[in-house]
């Protein structure tokens, strides 16, 4: 039987009194789209901010890769393979293209910020990034400073740059924020063909493209999932129905 490459068991968060993931179980299996969907404050942010380890559970654990990763850092994790890119963008915005894919490649190494200049020279380092830009598409932007790029292909560069850390999994938070229609099919494209590299578990509030990509969904209402299944399943489930009325338009 194909193990899962992510694994949530029974994981809690509170704030006060505030439960943010109640007892939450989630896998992400080899090949495919996850999404995570649910109304504003359901925890989708608090819940993905465990798995990736900038916020530490109450209980339960992460398995990720076939190890427990539950009490390792973001950095830990992202150099086992676990890719990350952001609703807000990460990037640096005063830095060109490759030089931000080349920033991704030295974090896989565990290098330092400071080494910066030297290693624009480093030959491995200057062709992994290539190589990821050319896998998304930005080869020939390598050169242009990362403000300049639209909204969309800074999308793509947050790809590549996580694709530079030779990801197992990535973890996408609303890549579709702040995209129009056209960019929006591009990337909805591309993601479809990138989860062939590495499964994707995508948190996202389009959901024509979640209906569209997505293998499974699981939905988050006030940090408890209510429902995981297929496109079919989740559309057809009266809870889920419950959950969006008046949030989202139909299902």
């Amino acid at each position: 039987m194909t193990e899962p490459v992510l694994q949530v068991r029974a994981l809690c968060k509170s704030f006060g009194a505030l439960v943010a993931s109640n007892n939450i179980d989630l896998t992400l299996m080899p090949g495919e789209i996850h999404a995570l969907i649910g109304p504003n404050g359901a925890g989708k942010s608090t819940l993905i901010a465990q798995i990736a380890g900038a916020l530490g559970p109450d209980s339960g654990t992460v398995h990720f890769a076939g190890r427990d990763v539950t009490a390792l850092s973001t950095a830990a994790r992202a150099r086992l393979g676990m890719g990350r890119t952001f609703q807000v963008s990460s990037l640096a915005m005063e830095y060109t293209v490759l030089q931000n894919a080349v920033l991704g490649a030295l974090g896989q190494r565990g290098g330092v910020f400071r080494f910066f200049r030297p290693v624009m020279k480093d030959a491995g380092l200057l062709a992994s990034a290539r190589a990821a830009l050319e896998q998304v598409g930005l080869a020939e932007f390598r050169n242009m400073r990362t403000s300049e790029l639209s909204h969309g292909q800074r999308r793509q560069l947050e790809v590549a740059v996580a694709l530079t850390l030779a990801p197992k999994a990535f973890l996408m938070d609303e890549p579709m924020a702040g995209l129009g229609a056209e960019g929006s099919r591009r990337l909805m494209g591309f993601l479809d063909g990138l989860r062939q590299r590495a499964p994707i578990l995508l948190v996202e509030h389009d959901m024509d493209a979640v209906f569209a990509l997505a293998d499974r969904i699981s939905v988050l209402v006030y940090g408890e999932i209510i429902a995981t299944g297929s496109v079919e399943e989740i559309r057809a489930d009266a809870r889920v129905q419950r959950a969006y009325l008046g949030e989202e338009a139909a299902l």
